[in-house]
């Protein structure tokens, strides 16, 4: 029997028959970050526990779906919005697009170290922990006598150069937590230091986060910076990957909630109780899944090789404010964008230009070439504002007067300003660089 039909068939058991006469039955509509490989077990364990009920999926990344829900809402057809982003709900909850509902959850604790597992009023929920980090293929790494990566500074490093791969947090809600739980960690100077100094090595920036896992089980790509259940479940199919958690990380919730004023809320509310049930979270086991459970008596059945995230060392010190990510959700992105996304040639020959002179430097010490070195590193790190100006009112107010595709003008010209930044420090740090090389050859 497979894994998903035991699950079935459990969750069919344990649904007490009082419950089932009561059942709700019709369409519920579910907006999702999630492919179909994480959907798609829930979707035949519920419509099992509850005859009558169909499970229809639209998959969007985490941005286009909180979008999609604000350009609805006042026609609504989306019953539940389900992705691993919490600032994305917080900012559904701002704008009064949530339905606040207290999941029946038994054995689920209030915080996983500092942070709350559900939202304290009600309007989302917690139904798997969460980590961001980096996954690597073994076969790809041996055979080009590549590092072992532990830390996200280690990915700055020239061995690392074009073999590394991630999607842009603009179009991805987990790339956003991950650079977010950096900046946060390590804080905003030297946490974007530590983001351009990697994405210097990076061979591609993609426009979804399944594309870099791909990427990487099937060896097209040595290392890619993902969520956690992307490593577990390649293990799971048998790819040959390894996962580290950085410790300048975070575990924060995956969260699922009821929209406002949804067609089928009875059924809404029905799925995020099963989600958080015994059989519920044992579908987070399910081999293509891999995700961390909230409910901390199923890691007694848990699959060799997953981790308890509640008995990580580091959770109880890890910090995430929601609330400050939540505030400054859209110039972080655009930062990213404008920086990184589409600065990323002249990023990566900078950096591919500074690995050359630190090997020239390393065969014959220059003291110039060091300096100037330093010098091209600290262009590259440079921001164009700090942690203030990035959460103020006048910024964070340029990025909500657009609609649809248009930008407001004053978000045009924050980032034509920014773009200009990151191409004029970039030839300046190139132009440094290879002055470096000149000066140690």
């Amino acid at each position: 029997m497979s894994f998903t039909r035991r699950i079935v068939c459990a969750a069919a058991i344990v649904m007490p028959l009082a419950a089932a006469a009561q059942a709700p039955s019709g369409k519920l509509t579910v907006v999702t970050s999630f492919s179909k490989e994480v959907t798609g077990p829930f979707k035949a364990a519920f419509e099992k526990a509850y005859p009558g009920t169909t499970l229809d999926v639209q998959n969007r990344n985490t941005n286009a779906g909180v979008k999609f829900i604000e350009e609805t809402k006042s026609n609504n057809g989306v019953d539940l919005f389900w992705a691993s982003a919490p600032d994305a709900f917080e900012v559904l909850k701002g704008k009064g697009l949530l339905e606040a509902y207290k999941a029946k959850a038994e054995g689920v604790p209030d915080k996983i170290g500092q942070y709350p597992i559900h939202d304290p009023e009600g309007f989302y929920t917690g139904f798997a922990i969460s980590g961001y980090g980096i996954m690597w293929n073994t076969r790809y790494v041996g055979a080009q006598k590549l590092p072992e990566p532990k830390e996200w500074q280690d990915l700055a490093t020239a061995p690392y150069f074009d073999h590394v791969s991630m999607a842009a947090p603009s179009r991805s809600g987990t790339t956003h937590l991950t650079i977010e739980a950096i900046l946060q960690t390590a804080g905003w100077e030297k946490g974007w230091g530590i983001v351009k100094a990697f994405s210097g090595n990076l061979r591609a920036v993609t426009d979804r986060s399944f594309g870099v896992p791909d990427a990487v089980n099937s060896g097209q790509v040595g290392y890619g910076i993902v969520i956690d259940f992307f490593g577990f479940s390649a293990q799971g199919a048998g790819f040959p990957v390894k996962f580290v958690y950085p410790s300048l990380s975070t575990i924060v919730p995956a969260n699922i909630a009821v929209v406002k004023n949804a067609p089928n809320a009875a059924a809404a509310k029905a799925f995020v109780d099963f989600i958080l049930s015994e059989p519920g979270q044992a579908v987070l086991f399910d081999p293509k899944i891999r995700r961390l459970p909230v409910r901390t008596a199923s890691y007694d059945k848990a699959p060799d090789g997953l981790p308890n995230p509640f008995k990580f060392p580091w959770v109880a010190n890890a910090k995430f404010d929601v609330d400050k990510s939540e505030k400054r959700f859209q110039p972080v992105d655009a930062l990213f964008d404008q920086l990184i996304t589409f600065q990323h040639e002249p990023l990566k020959a900078a950096t591919k230009a500074i690995h050359e002179a630190d090997a020239a430097i390393a065969k014959k010490p220059n003291a110039e070439a060091s300096k100037l070195v330093a010098e091209a590193r600290a262009l590259i790190a440079a921001m164009p504002v700090n942690e203030a100006e990035a959460a103020s009112a006048e910024i964070t107010g340029a990025f909500t007067g657009g609609s649809g595709k248009e930008k407001a003008p004053r978000q045009a010209e924050l980032e034509q300003k920014w773009a200009a930044f990151a191409k004029e420090k970039y030839a300046a740090a190139l132009a440094k660089a290879e002055a470096a090389l000149k000066a140690a050859r």
